[in-house]
């Protein structure tokens, strides 16, 4: 049964979400830490890590441990993980010791990578680790009934990739995975600043920017937004002004992108279930289903209705929870 010791983690390139049946979430941090670069230990994890970012001394760097929805830097996310758990314990009132845990992988990640978040998360004192793809927990955590003979089709738009999936039966029938998500849209904004007004801005204020004045592609009132930044010649502080229209067309490439990914899983559908997607629509989770107008747009290119979880930022958290009771109800039916 679910109990304490079963926790549920969705392991994100951008936040960590930790979950309990009991307590609800209990912990959602960015996943960021500040590491002393001689003894390569963590000085500083979470919130308090992400506001260090550009300000650090020579003697202590922030790091992000994952890149792309899998680990980069194995000994940092281990200890992360191991902070996180002693965290979770603290604010669950007991230690959490040896639980079982399910952690999320992307749909298209390799054996190896899986077996990296597998160990990670063993070695930070789990004693059972079940992966679990990611559509599958955003699905059930978005409250769609994964475990019925009905297609339900989720496009989670996270930090370091998207994940498109289209589940039946509790398994994924058909998916994709692009690395087009929040991190490259940061990336774009920060390139086209540099590139236009010869300013350099760090990846806070980009992500500001595109959380402020960001659009997907459809009209919209122009806003404008105050930004400052290092210029390049001067070295000197500069402010400058962006309008939302510069904004937009600097995320077409990564929109088109997770528009090309949904076509594409969408192609590869099996013909009895498309009627299902057609008539339930499609779910969009994860932080990038924020930016404003993106389900208009969807509803608009790919002419199915388009619709926003209930909690996006936490709904593959919620799933790896939840999907103790969902294995749980279907042993009882076994028996």
């Amino acid at each position: 049964m679910f109990s304490n010791s079963h926790i549920g983690i969705d392991l994100g390139t951008a936040n960590t979400l930790v979950y309990t049946k009991s307590k609800g979430l209990l912990i959602d941090e960015p996943t960021i830490v500040a590491v002393n670069t001689k003894t390569r230990e963590i000085v500083a994890f979470g919130e308090e890590a992400k506001k260090m970012v550009g300000k650090t001394p020579t003697s202590i760097e922030v790091i992000r441990p994952l890149k792309d929805g899998v680990i980069a830097d194995f000994d940092i996310t281990t200890q992360l993980l191991k902070l996180i758990m002693q965290k979770a314990g603290k604010k669950l009132g007991t230690s959490l010791r040896k639980p079982t845990v399910v952690v999320c992988t992307p749909s298209g990640a390799t054996s190896v990578e899986r077996r990296a978040i597998q160990d990670a998360v063993r070695q930070s004192g789990a004693k059972e680790v079940q992966l679990m793809e990611e559509p599958v927990a955003a699905a059930i955590g978005a409250g769609l009934p994964v475990d019925e003979p009905v297609a339900s089709m989720i496009v989670d738009i996270g930090g370091g990739t998207t994940e498109v999936g289209i589940i039946s039966f509790g398994g994924v029938v058909a998916s994709n995975t692009v690395k087009a998500a929040g991190d490259r849209m940061d990336e774009a904004i920060i390139h086209f600043v540099r590139k236009e007004y010869n300013v350099i801005i760090g990846e806070p204020t980009a992500e500001l920017i595109k959380m402020t004045i960001g659009h997907a592609l459809v009209p919209h009132a122009v806003e404008q937004m105050q930004v400052t930044g290092r210029d390049v010649v001067s070295g000197l502080p500069k402010t400058i002004y962006l309008s939302s229209t510069q904004v937009q067309g600097v995320l077409t490439e990564s929109l088109e992108t997770i528009l090309e990914a949904i076509r594409a899983t969408l192609e590869t559908c099996p013909p009895e279930l498309a009627g299902d997607i057609v008539d339930h629509g499609v779910i969009l989770t994860g932080g990038g289903a924020l930016l404003k107008g993106i389900s208009e747009w969807l509803t608009q290119v790919i002419e199915v209705p388009v619709h926003l979880a209930p909690e996006p930022l936490q709904s593959v958290a919620i799933g790896t929870g939840k999907s103790y009771i969902v294995s749980d109800r279907k042993q009882k039916l076994a028996k």
